[in-house]
């Protein structure tokens, strides 16, 4: 498996398809708004743990949310109509972060979420490329996400919940924005246990590739 060194002189990427099926693809480089945008507009993104190089990846099969195939249970239904909680978009993408990275992961030491990743992706929010969705109960955030778009996908980079269904409420409510918007699909990176419950699958990485090179000309406004 080659893993590709990435130069601090030039933005440019490995061919995705050259990563393993696990993913890592290159190691190096930096954080900078510039890198972020074309790692994502290539199918690629970071996360790599404290003390590490930066690392970054593009996971093959890829996994994805498409909008018509969410999941709806009852019982999620039944929170949504009752108005629990309050949802905005961007008006508290630091905190969020910041929530997300306090989250435990099964099988993760410690947190990828490092605070040059907060300093890095709340540049990119000032820019226009990064969002929040957030849940609030009674004033207090208690659940929600946080991603970058790129033409008509939203690249979905974690949540939290610190109160049950939060974060399931306000992933539909941004599911629903998306859908009105023109957005294609979430990208879900990885799988996991609780995505799958609400419909995201597994797709063939060149089936995505091709989807972010169609996105960049197809942009649409959150």
């Amino acid at each position: 498996m080659n893993v590709f060194p990435l130069d601090k002189h030039s933005y440019i990427f490995p061919n995705p398809l050259y990563a393993s099926n696990e993913g890592l693809l290159a190691y190096g480089g930096d954080l900078s708004p510039t890198r972020l945008i074309t790692a994502y507009t290539n199918g690629i993104f970071p996360w790599y743990n404290e003390h590490d190089p930066i690392l970054w990846w593009s996971p093959n099969p890829r996994f994805i949310l498409e909008f018509d195939e969410f999941k709806l249970s009852k019982s999620l239904e039944k929170t949504i109509k009752k108005n629990l909680f309050e949802i905005r978009f961007d008006t508290n993408f630091r905190q969020v972060m910041i929530e997300c990275s306090k989250i435990p992961r099964v099988g993760q030491k410690g947190t990828w979420i490092l605070p040059e990743v907060i300093d890095a992706y709340c540049t990119l929010f000032d820019m226009g490329f990064a969002h929040s969705f957030e849940a609030y109960y009674e004033g207090e955030l208690v659940g929600g996400g946080y991603g970058v778009d790129i033409g008509d996908i939203f690249c979905g980079e974690s949540m939290f919940a610190k109160k049950s269904d939060a974060s399931k409420v306000a992933l539909y409510h941004l599911v629903q924005r998306l859908k009105t918007n023109g957005f294609r699909l979430i990208d879900c990176q990885i799988p996991t246990p609780h995505l799958k419950t609400l419909g995201a699958k597994e797709v063939y990485r060149e089936d995505f590739l091709q989807w972010v090179k169609e996105s960049i000309n197809n942009p649409k406004k959150f």
